[in-house]
């Protein structure tokens, strides 16, 4: 499964590999900036291949991670690519910008290894035999809803965005002993599953009503469910015409 890193520092780019090849078996591939990604990725997609994942640098010659990042989610063979940004702590105000603009998730420099293997988590456990991918056929969710596979991928990218978000909103909501709106937080969610047709992540999400929340429960189910997004997303893509 391929990694994409992107940093014009070398040395943030080779400690960045280094921490993602402690988390498993990934095959990765480095840009020395986003316009060499940009390029790579074009590459990949005329192959009929893209990266698991996109680990990018914020500040950089020629084309900067902010810029990389507008290009990928334009682009609709690429628009559902999980995109990481790699940034400083000063960078706040950059990084609302880029959650705006679908950004998947951010890791701060100095890197820790914790950040890095949360991001890739989701890959580790679908290569395992035991996960079992339950959906509708992407034909058939063409078909309900009446849609091309440009769109369903459009809606597929902006629920990744939407569990993205809940994953750093509701355990605010439960501290703070909001369980109600969190459960409805949770019940928009499955309503989404249901309409995209990913019935795995629809149970999942249910299977969290029937009792109290609790913070870790959730972000596992998130989890469980943008795996889902994830693999959906790569089944639409395999079944686009050539």
């Amino acid at each position: 499964m391929k990694v994409l890193v992107v940093d014009d520092d070398v040395v943030s780019r080779m400690v960045l590999m280094h921490l993602i090849d402690s988390c498993g078996p990934f095959d990765i591939v480095e840009a020395e900036d986003g316009e060499d990604a940009w390029q790579q990725l074009l590459q990949m997609q005329q192959q009929g291949l893209r990266p698991a994942i996109c680990f990018c640098d914020l500040r950089m010659p020629r084309l900067s991670g902010m810029e990389l990042l507008q290009r990928v989610r334009e682009h609709t063979e690429l628009a559902t690519l999980p995109f990481v940004l790699v940034t400083s702590a000063n960078d706040r105000d950059t990084v609302d910008v880029a959650t705006q603009s679908g950004v998947t998730g951010y890791i701060v420099k100095p890197f820790q290894a914790d950040q890095v293997r949360q991001h890739l988590h989701a890959f580790l456990d679908k290569t395992q035999s035991a996960y079992r991918h339950r959906a509708e056929d992407p034909a058939q969710t063409l078909s309900r809803l009446g849609i091309n596979q440009e769109r369903l991928l459009v809606y597929l990218n902006g629920f990744a965005s939407q569990l993205n978000s809940a994953g750093d909103d509701l355990p605010v909501l439960l501290q703070q002993g909001q369980q109600d709106q969190a459960r409805e937080r949770l019940e928009r969610l499955q309503a989404g599953c249901v309409t995209l047709g990913l019935d795995g992540g629809a149970a999942r999400l249910q299977g969290l009503t029937g009792a109290a929340l609790s913070a870790p429960a959730v972000q596992e189910a998130l989890t469980e469910v943008v795996r889902a997004v994830s693999y959906q997303s790569d089944l639409v893509l395999q079944s686009a015409p050539d």
